[in-house]
């Protein structure tokens, strides 16, 4: 069965397996590029920011809890802690997505530069 022609970041040839007459597979297919760059800029959008809105919710009702005397002062302290540690694994979170992203969307273009000059030197 024929492999994927396309090239890994490592600089490894890619091993997946692609049914004929597909020469690569959905992760190097310079045809589907623009559909990868669109579903990851989704997904970065949408995951983090609900997650944003759930802890920000979360943390302005255990302010208001501690204010009106619901919640003990110290087990707010400790659960604000934890809600700021998620918070700071979200935000990292998407900036690796966005990463991924850009790194995606560069190699795209690239790729795109190769071959103009391809078919530059070749006169196409």
């Amino acid at each position: 069965m024929p492999r994927c022609a396309g090239i890994k970041r490592d600089g490894g040839r890619c091993a997946t397996i692609v049914e004929p007459p597909q020469t690569h597979c959905y992760q190097h297919d310079p045809a589907r590029a623009e559909e990868r760059r669109r579903n990851a800029s989704r997904a970065a959008r949408s995951r983090p920011s609900r997650e944003l809105v759930n802890i920000k919710q979360r943390l302005s009702d255990l302010a208001d809890d501690v204010l009106e005397g619901r919640t003990d002062k110290g087990v707010a302290a400790v659960a604000s802690q934890v809600l700021n540690v998620y918070l700071r694994a979200v935000s990292v979170e998407l900036k690796v997505t966005e990463q991924r992203e850009l790194i995606e969307r560069l190699e795209a273009l690239e790729e795109a530069l190769e071959q103009r000059k391809g078919q530059r030197r070749y006169g196409y």
